[in-house]
């Protein structure tokens, strides 16, 4: 199973919880509200918080693999380019 997939499970269950957990706690309408308003922005900027994480890493991992292929085609290149002088 991919990370991507149980991070994004373990997120759910987590804002599940937290918000049965306000439900079920004895309190107004109104703080109840509140409460289950800010469990929600919290739970979305954590998520989008671990989003850009995943892409920055994704994105360092490109650029590396990008330069690594770069290299091999200029290596290659001079390679070929010595084989036509001889």
């Amino acid at each position: 199973m991919s990370s991507g997939k149980v991070l994004l499970g373990v997120l759910a269950g987590v804002a599940a919880g937290a918000l049965l957990g306000v439900l079920m706690a004895p309190a107004k309408g109104k703080d109840t509200r509140d409460k289950i308003a800010k469990k929600g922005k919290d739970t979305a900027d954590s998520l989008k918080d671990k989003i850009n994480e995943f892409i920055g890493s994704i994105s360092e991992k490109f650029d590396e693999v990008k330069g690594e292929v770069s290299d091999f085609t200029d290596q290659q290149k001079a390679k070929f380019e010595d084989a036509k002088k001889v």
